[in-house]
């Protein structure tokens, strides 16, 4: 355990996106996106609440694995 470790990476778009991630077993804590400075996103595994809501929107729908099913209503998807 310890201090989050981050890792930058460039996005599709261009812009930074800085990963905080645990330094013992690497899950992403969070991540901060340089053209949304107001927004903290949590990947919602990080989270041990079975009611947590379902997700309203999925990104990346082209590049999603064919195991990943998401059947939340409404749900908004980007390409």
């Amino acid at each position: 355990m310890g201090a989050a470790q981050t890792f930058t990476r460039i996005g599709d778009e261009g812009s930074r996106i800085i990963q905080s991630f645990c330094p013992v077993c690497g899950a992403t804590v969070h991540y901060k996106i340089d053209d949304m400075p107001e927004m903290i996103a949590i990947p919602v595994g990080g989270f041990a609440d079975q009611t947590f809501p379902a997700p309203t929107v999925s990104v990346y729908c082209l590049r999603q694995v064919p195991w990943v099913e998401i059947t939340a209503d409404p749900l908004t998807r980007h390409d």
